[in-house]
């Protein structure tokens, strides 16, 4: 054999090897679109991110009316992921409870968490202060300051995501003739991730301690799906989901059942 043909095959073989071994662009997109969905899908990721949840609460009170809050939700990492801030605005459309129709709209009561989640392996956990301020007028927020704990823990093992969120606010002032607050929020969420969507459930369960016997907690149970985009020349990651929840468990004057859309900007970028 001629000895520059064995040098050739002697370079090119190996390159050959080494080129099948690397993963194709499709395969690459697929991996970092799938890591995306799940870092989506985490409470405290070392990620800006910009959610926009809309709850339509059907059934409401005797008259069977229907309620929409769209939360507005930004979420801020800072020093290197180890503070995460999470605020939540919700714009209220409220209906008329003693007539069938009539519909007004206000700010609910803004609710400000800060995590301290420190550098940890298989087990991510956070906790913190979570903030209840005032900003609902009458019939729209408690009128009260509110302060309390709160944290979350989850694991991603495999295609999974697996964690709950917890919080408990005690009003500590405001408006002296409102009634107090005592408010648990649990929201756990299970997520599995296939290549190109996910299931997800992740109800918010609530406890009103101040309420009488039998009226305190709102227990939903559903379940979702959901998607994450690339949109523009780009490929900005855009994370959709769509979840129905049935009230199994609820006061008398509550919501039925709720149809959550969420749509979540995300910005994988830290702020330093």
């Amino acid at each position: 054999m001629d000895a520059r043909v064995r040098l050739v095959r002697l370079l090119l073989v190996p390159s050959l090897v080494a080129l099948s071994m690397v993963p194709t662009r499709t395969q690459a997109q697929e991996q970092s679109t799938t890591e995306l969905a799940k870092a989506a899908q985490n409470p405290i990721a070392n990620m800006m991110s910009f959610p926009f949840q809309n709850n339509t609460n059907f059934d409401l009170g005797e008259s069977g009316r229907n309620q929409n809050v769209l939360n507005i939700q930004p979420v801020l990492p800072f020093y290197d992921g180890r503070l995460i801030t999470r605020t939540i605005i919700p714009l209220v459309w409220q209906p008329d409870m003693q007539s069938a129709d009539g519909t007004s709209f206000g700010v609910g009561d803004i609710l400000f968490t800060a995590f301290y989640a420190p550098p940890s392996e298989g087990i991510t956990w956070g906790i913190g202060p979570v903030v209840s301020f005032p900003t609902g007028k009458s019939g729209f927020g408690s009128e009260k300051w509110g302060l309390g704990p709160s944290a979350v823990a989850l694991a991603m093992p495999g295609r999974w995501v697996l964690g709950a969120l917890a919080n408990n606010v005690w009003s500590i002032g405001g408006d002296g003739t409102t009634a107090k607050v005592n408010v648990m929020t649990l929201q756990p969420f299970i997520n599995y991730n296939f290549p190109d969507f996910y299931f997800t459930f992740s109800p918010v369960i609530t406890a009103n301690w101040e309420a009488s016997s039998g009226q305190q907690w709102t227990v939903p149970l559903g379940l979702g799906a959901g998607k994450l985009l690339r949109v523009g020349s780009k490929g900005l990651p855009i994370n959709v989901n769509v979840s129905y929840y049935s009230n199994v468990v609820r006061p008398d004057n509550a919501a039925n059942w709720t149809l959550r859309a969420m749509v979540v900007v995300l910005l994988p970028t830290s702020i330093l």
